[in-house]
């Protein structure tokens, strides 16, 4: 079975930054002697529009609701947090680690047509829930003709 790939230039150089990144990782992780794994990861993140406001969902599991953090600022929403890595038990080596861990740090810039009072979020298996309302004159409605 012949099975195509698309080629992407882009795509093999994100790959090989991504592997730089991870020998240079462990490499001056192991030396530091604190045993703690901070690293850069990025989560999964959907925005949708509607008439109502925005809405964001972002993958964070393995978190609690206290490792989040969710700031506005002159129409920037920032959320940000830290995933820690378990320990493992004495006598144990980790073999393969795919999941990622430490900080993040996502920023998106927002219209002034949102009400950043009324900004809700919610935290329910794994997944950020963050509600953007449009400001009120910001919203379409329909105008009839006479």
């Amino acid at each position: 079975m012949t099975q195509m790939t698309r080629h992407s230039p882009t795509r093999t150089l994100r790959d090989l930054q991504r592997e730089v990144d991870d020998i240079f990782g462990r490499f001056f992780s192991e030396g530091s002697g604190s045993g703690s794994n901070t690293t850069t990861w990025t989560p999964r993140t959907d925005m949708v529009e509607s008439e109502e406001g925005y809405h964001l969902q972002l993958d964070v599991p393995g978190m609690s609701k206290d490792d989040l953090n969710i700031n506005i600022q002159n129409n920037t929403l920032t959320i940000s947090g830290e995933r820690s890595m378990q320990r493992t038990s004495e006598g144990e080596e980790r073999v393969r680690v795919e999941r990622a861990f430490g900080t993040f740090h996502r920023t998106f810039a927002l219209p002034r047509s949102v009400d950043a009072e009324n900004i809700q979020a919610k935290y329910e298996d794994g997944v950020l829930t963050v509600n953007v309302p449009k400001a009120e004159n910001a919203q379409r409605r329909r105008i009839e003709i006479e």
